[in-house]
């Protein structure tokens, strides 16, 4: 693999999912407009008031129980007749709100239903094809931020590897040097130091690995799961993997968004879940390649998603892969990545 990320965002403002059928605007749409309902209603009732007065219904003085009762039966037709017209026309609209409300673009595809009235279905045919464009910036805009952090991810890396890292490693042989030639009294506070700057630098390569997945680069993807899984894998929590042969092949871009989902899942269950035990899979599937981090913490409760997972599910969106969380068989986490794998890839 090469060094750069190569987070491609060509072509991605034209896949956009598409759930209902689209409307162009100002396309008749074949139903009533919400205004010649209610005209034609508001019509029929002046029509008939008109026709009362002009035939042999007349209303006396003082009125007559009769005649209140034709009154109050038509008054009656015309409220119940405008208030059919306006829930019915109005229906398309609530559901617009509701879907207005609850959109998210980190979960594309949902749009309102076209239906009602010719205006109300003009405004909701306007309204997805606003999400879809919202929806391709979206991705388009994540893609060259991510790609841009990757970038800067590998510049840090190898800045913390060539320079911090080998001038502590200059460090650590220098002390050596002192430590051979201290006297009895000193030479245990130099060991100390030593010791301390072998922490650091561990430290130092721990985090390079992390921002730099080398493994990934250089051996593949399953190498760099089970290298994921050893490097989480502490006192406190163990993590097992599972990666099979077989797995189909996968574009650059898609091994990045699943090791970096994986990582962020194990981040999350170290961090948060109060987990003993964990587990990453990696399994072949009908149409692609499923990733699953499971642990058995505490789950994920009621907390809003942070900015891990909104990560993990912008990483989804750009390669059209779909990621879903829930609780696990142990009261714990699942994460599942579920990626589909185009005929004739190659790496």
């Amino acid at each position: 693999m090469g060094d750069s990320t190569d987070i491609r965002d060509r072509d991605r403002a034209e896949k956009v999912t598409e759930t209902v059928p689209k409307t162009k605007v100002g396309e008749r749409t074949g139903t009533v407009s919400l205004f010649w309902r209610i005209f034609s209603l508001n019509a029929a009732g002046l029509v008939l008031a008109a026709a009362l007065l002009l035939g042999p219904v007349t209303v006396s003085t003082p009125v007559l129980p009769a005649e209140a009762l034709v009154v109050v039966a038509g008054l009656a037709a015309l409220l119940a007749g405008n208030a059919v017209v306006l829930r019915v026309g109005l229906a398309p609209l609530r559901r617009l709100g509701s879907a207005m409300t609850t959109a998210d673009l980190l979960r594309p595809g949902a749009r309102a239903v076209v239906a009602g009235p010719a205006e109300a279905a003009e405004l909701i045919t306007t309204y997805n094809m606003m999400l879809d464009r919202l929806e391709s910036e979206r991705t388009a805009g994540a893609a060259r931020a991510l790609s841009a952090q990757e970038r800067e991810r590998r510049r840090i890396a190898r800045e913390l590897h060539d320079e911090v890292g080998q001038t502590l490693t200059a460090v650590l042989l220098q002390l050596k040097r002192v430590a051979d030639r201290a006297p009895d009294e000193l030479r245990e506070e130099v060991t100390q130091a030593q010791e301390a700057t072998r922490a650091g630098l561990d430290e130092i390569r721990r985090i390079a690995r992390r921002l730099r997945p080398g493994v990934l680069e250089e051996l593949g993807l399953a190498s760099a799961v089970r290298s994921l899984a050893a490097e989480f894998t502490t006192r406190g929590l163990t993590v097992r993997h599972h990666v099979p042969g077989d797995l189909p092949p996968l574009t650059e871009e898609s091994e990045l968004v699943l090791y970096r989902v994986a990582q962020e899942g194990l981040t999350n269950t170290a961090r948060h879940a109060g987990a003993d035990r964990a587990e990453i899979r990696l399994a072949r599937v009908a149409d692609g390649v499923e990733l699953l981090v499971r642990d058995n913490g505490k789950g994920l409760g009621t907390a809003p998603e942070g900015a891990g997972i909104r990560g993990m599910r912008e990483r989804a969106l750009l390669v059209g892969a779909e990621l879903s969380l829930g609780p696990g068989p142990e009261d714990g986490t699942d994460v599942r990545l579920r990626m589909a794998v185009a005929e004739g890839v190659r790496q």
